[in-house]
């Protein structure tokens, strides 16, 4: 029956932005395989009903279904055990476990902070009074008050990135010198931005910069080459 891939889509159908989904694609990629990739939206909760919950990435292998990315990738590395290792080495997965939390608590609401407004404007006109009310109540006031100083924003994140900064000037990847799921967990969130921001995020004197350059260019650039919201614009 092969694999399917449920991933949220912008109002473009082809523009896939989604963190958790990214950290499934590039999973796959990694372990070689091909899935049918479909577009879902906030709204569509009845799409992937069968799944038992309501958010995407939802993955269908052979007829078996799995949801959340860590789950994802955890039954990925169990299924295809001949195909690269996503997490290499016996300890690893206690250490990938940490940073994947690490990414999803700090490091997205960090990135949310500045792109959150453009997040709303990629959005299918269905979604966006969705994505409105349910993210000012997270964050307790409008969208527009949430982004609004931006330079601090970014300078918070910047700081936030030091431990991975501390990392990558001595070796080329999270994992090591090549990548593996430490790496995706983390750049699942830079191609969140990516494809729906323009705001300059790193300088290119910063390690994570070359890191995520790295990222983008692998399995044959499989990340640079998804659509954005502003295609022909450039991001640091």
């Amino acid at each position: 029956m092969g694999i399917v891939l449920y991933e949220l889509a912008g109002a473009d159908p082809s523009l896939r932005f989604s963190p958790h989904c990214w950290k499934v694609r590039m999973a796959l990629a990694h372990k070689g395989l091909e899935a049918e990739s479909l577009p879902w939206r906030f709204m569509e909760k009845q799409v992937i009903a069968f799944s038992g919950q309501g958010s995407v990435p939802v993955l269908i292998d052979d007829g078996e279904t799995i949801f959340d990315s860590w789950r994802i990738a955890r039954h990925l590395e169990a299924r295809y055990p001949n195909a690269p290792e996503l997490f290499a080495g016996a300890g690893a997965i206690p250490h990938v476990h940490f940073l994947n939390a690490w990414s999803d608590s700090a490091l997205l609401p960090a990135l949310a902070r500045i792109i959150l407004l453009e997040i709303h404007d990629c959005l299918d006109s269905s979604d966006r009074e969705y994505f409105r009310a349910s993210r000012e109540r997270r964050f307790g006031q409008s969208l527009e008050a949430v982004v609004a100083d931006r330079p601090s924003n970014v300078s918070a994140l910047r700081k936030l990135l030091w431990p991975l900064r501390e990392v990558l000037s001595e070796r080329n990847f999270l994992s090591g010198e090549s990548p593996a799921y430490a790496d995706y967990c983390v750049f699942g969130m830079f191609m969140w931005a990516r494809c729906c921001s323009v705001v300059p995020l790193l300088d290119e004197d910063d390690p994570v910069f070359w890191w995520r350059e790295r990222l983008l260019n692998a399995f044959d650039g499989l990340a640079r080459s998804a659509p954005r919201a502003v295609a022909e614009s450039m991001q640091k």
